[in-house]
């Protein structure tokens, strides 16, 4: 059961579903085809960074004493989630792929 939380919160995360303050956002693209996925993984990957950069900056922040440490907590912890989340997507990605190769025409 603590995996599917797990899995729900990092499916929050990338998704800003349910209020997570500084959870990376992916906006849905407009456009037809290939863009769309193209441009949805572009997000995607622009929110993580986002986060990544966050943590860092909130790390700096802490070590010149001007933040509070459990807002650098809270800062890796969702950059930590929302790169699980782009590791599984991958992966999936890569399996779905494998999948199609298999495939007999």
């Amino acid at each position: 059961m603590a995996t599917s939380n797990f899995a729900a919160g990092a499916y929050a995360a990338v998704q800003n579903v349910g209020g997570l303050k500084g959870a990376p956002k992916v906006q849905p693209p407009q456009g037809a085809g290939g863009a769309n996925f193209s441009s949805l993984l572009g997000s995607a990957l622009d929110g993580v960074a986002e986060a990544g950069r966050k943590a860092d900056a909130q790390s700096l922040s802490v070590a010149a004493g001007k933040a509070n440490v459990v807002d650098v907590v809270t800062a890796v912890a969702e950059s930590e989630t929302a790169l699980q989340t782009l590791v599984a997507v991958r992966d999936r990605m890569i399996s779905a792929y494998e999948e199609i190769m298999r495939m007999q025409i």
